[in-house]
């Protein structure tokens, strides 16, 4: 049973913590570097509880932390996944496919969803999930963000209760 949960300020450290089992799996493809505390950080991680357009989500299986998502909505009103993260023991069982699905049902409207262009693995995932997820109604772009960061981009639309099926 996958659950979505927003998270709390109170368990920012954890989602922290994940973040950084995330950022470690992500420096094989953006050579990311830790810290002098050993650490990767994450810039935006206080911005998930000022601002109103971003949702930190937690990820569960059967009450166990899977994961998390990290969901923002720019000024133009379109969603973007800005992280998605599943622990590897949870992979290749289709929970994130799920997750993901039910993150699209939850914030209907515009997406765009990028990934690092050296990234193929994140690539192929988030091909194959949104194809499923939209009967391949979508377009795909090359996003460049700035000199350092470049890489394909999924758009597309979803409606109010796009399988939704009552989560939470």
């Amino acid at each position: 049973m996958i659950d979505l949960a927003p998270i709390p300020y109170a368990q920012k450290a954890v989602l922290r913590n994940l973040m950084e089992l995330c950022q470690h799996d992500y420096s094989e493809y953006n050579e990311a570097n830790v810290d002098e505390h050993g650490l990767f950080g994450y810039r935006y991680l206080d911005h998930y509880w000022t601002e109103e357009r971003r949702h930190p989500l937690f990820i569960r299986v059967a009450g166990h932390l899977a994961g998390f998502a990290l969901v923002r909505q720019t000024d133009e009103a379109v969603y973007e996944m800005a992280e998605f993260f599943i622990l590897r023991k949870y992979r290749r069982q289709g929970i994130g496919r799920d997750a993901a699905h039910r993150i699209f049902a939850r914030f209907p409207g515009r997406w765009q969803v990028a990934q690092e262009a050296c990234n193929l693995p994140a690539q192929a995932f988030w091909r194959t999930v949104i194809a499923a997820y939209t009967g391949g109604q979508y377009t795909e772009t090359t996003r460049q963000v700035n000199a350092r960061w470049q890489g394909p981009m999924q758009e597309f639309i979803t409606q109010q209760g796009d399988d939704d099926d009552g989560m939470d």
